[in-house]
């Protein structure tokens, strides 16, 4: 397949190949996928990594809320990102906050702490909200969530429009492509003429996702391919795409190190109002101050949008490091910085 690749790369200009998700950058990294093909094609890694990409503002109305008396729950890879202060800074300090694995944990403490409420931070793509939603359906009332939760294919389409970066094709994640299946990404090919490929998260998944790429560019096509075909089905997960459809409304949306990006992201819709955290806590909010800076010298928002490699940062490896991340992609083991550090041999 090496081969292949080599020999189609021959007949083409520099090919630059995004993808959006973390496990796919793990596994290109880890197994030295960039190292085997040739100088011409370039694989870098887009805004896959959903803890990477929540906004600071989101994480800084959790810890303010947390520090008013609520019982804030996260994700363990939330826990550490870098914010005005961090949730766990926030727990250090007295604030309720815990670590669940999924949000029905949250949901179990709302019930065993009927005299308190429960906020919980709901963040990830497509692949977790189903999730949310589900679970949103049958909640106490004790118990509200902060939606973060956001969409690729919005996020792909901008990226393309910003034009900041030469994007000739993309691969896609399979495990948002498992529910959203791959008909939301054909008006990217359409309107840009750039070739996809739905992939999985092996090494040959990845390794025949750039072939199959390439083999468009030489033909001179732009469609959606599905290589994960043993997952992910072109209409998706239909059930829960209802689910999501009932519970949540599609809303214009921030992502940390990038602009407003026009129906990108979920909120819980009208009729489960009683639920969403910022309309229930809409007053005590009101006291909310938010500070926009990011750390001086980080240039994680460059990496999400594909325009460096981490190595390129001055601060990787000498400043910002696992155990003292500076910015979120040293966080989470999604992170394209974290997934360097941990598998680089410099």
């Amino acid at each position: 397949m090496l081969q292949d690749i080599r020999a189609a790369a021959s007949s083409l200009p520099h090919v630059k190949i995004m993808h959006v998700c973390g496990t796919h950058e793990q596994s290109i990294v880890q197994y030295g996928l960039r190292s085997l093909l040739p100088d011409t094609v370039e694989i870098i890694a887009g805004p896959g990594c959903p803890v990477c990409i929540t906004p600071k503002y989101d994480i800084d109305v959790a810890v303010f809320l947390a520090k008013r008396g609520t019982l804030v729950t996260t994700f363990g890879d939330m826990y550490k990102v870098p914010s005005t202060e961090s949730l766990s800074d926030a727990r250090s300090r007295g604030a309720d906050i815990r670590i669940v694995y999924s949000i029905s944990n949250a949901v179990e403490l709302a019930k065993k702490n009927p005299g308190r409420e429960v906020v919980h931070f709901g963040i990830g793509f497509e692949t977790t909200a189903p999730t949310t939603a589900l679970v949103v359906q049958d909640a106490p009332e004790n118990f509200s969530v902060l939606c973060c939760h956001r969409l690729i294919p919005p996020a792909l389409l901008f990226l393309l429009g910003l034009g900041a970066i030469d994007i000739q094709g993309f691969i896609d994640p399979g495990h948002v492509s498992a529910i959203i299946g791959s008909r939301p990404y054909r008006a990217i090919s359409e309107n840009y003429r750039v070739p996809q490929v739905v992939a999985g998260f092996e090494a040959e998944d990845l390794v025949k996702s750039v072939l199959m790429v390439l083999n468009q560019l030489q033909e001179g096509r732009a469609e959606v391919e599905n290589e994960y075909t043993r997952v992910v089905k072109e209409e998706g997960n239909v059930l829960a795409q209802q689910v999501m459809a009932e519970v949540f409304q599609v809303v214009d949306a921030d992502w940390r190190a990038l602009p407003r990006i026009p129906g990108s992201g979920y909120e819980l819709s009208d009729k489960y109002g009683d639920w969403n955290a910022r309309k229930k806590f809409e007053g005590l909010l009101e006291d909310f101050v938010y500070v926009a800076d990011e750390p001086r010298g980080c240039r994680c928002g460059e990496v999400l949008r594909g325009l460096v490699y981490p190595e390129e940062c001055p601060l990787f490896r000498k400043v910002c490091t696992p155990v003292n991340p500076v910015g979120p992609c040293m966080v989470s083991r999604e992170g394209s910085c974290s997934i360097k550090y941990r598998y680089s041999r410099e």
